[in-house]
C-alpha cells in the first residue's frame, strides 16, 4: 500500500472513531452533567464538619440522606433568591429543574 493511501485510511479511521466517540458522549451527557454537579456539591458538602467563612462563618450541612423534596425546594429557593447565600445562589442559578431533581434523588439515596 502506498504511503498516501495508508495515510488516507488512517485519517478516515480516526474520523470514524471520533464520530462514534461523539455519539457515545452525547448519550452520556445527562449522567456526566449530573456527575460534574455532584463534584461541585462535594467541594463543600462532602467535607465532614466543614465551615465556610463567606459571607459569615457558616456550618455547611450534610446532603446525603436528606429528603429529596427538601433538597428540591432548597435549591429552587436559592435559585429564585428566596434563600440567600451568595455561593449557593450562584450555583443554583446554573441548575435546570432536571439537574435539581437528579441531584436531590442522588443525595436522598446516599
Amino acid at each position: 500500500m502506498k504511503k498516501s493511501a495508508a495515510l488516507k485510511l488512517l485519517i478516515a479511521s480516526g474520523m470514524i472513531l471520533s464520530f462514534s466517540g461523539m455519539a457515545n458522549a452525547a448519550e452520556d451527557t445527562d449522567s456526566d452533567s449530573v456527575k460534574s454537579k455532584i463534584v461541585i456539591c462535594q467541594g463543600c458538602h462532602g467535607i465532614v464538619d466543614y465551615r465556610t467563612a463567606y459571607p459569615v462563618v457558616y456550618h455547611v450541612p450534610k446532603l446525603g440522606g436528606q429528603h429529596a423534596e427538601y433538597l428540591v425546594k432548597a435549591l429552587k429557593d436559592y435559585r429564585s433568591g428566596e434563600r440567600n447565600h451568595p455561593t449557593m445562589v450562584g450555583i443554583a442559578e446554573t441548575l435546570s429543574d432536571e439537574d435539581i431533581n437528579a441531584l436531590a434523588a442522588y443525595y436522598a439515596g446516599n
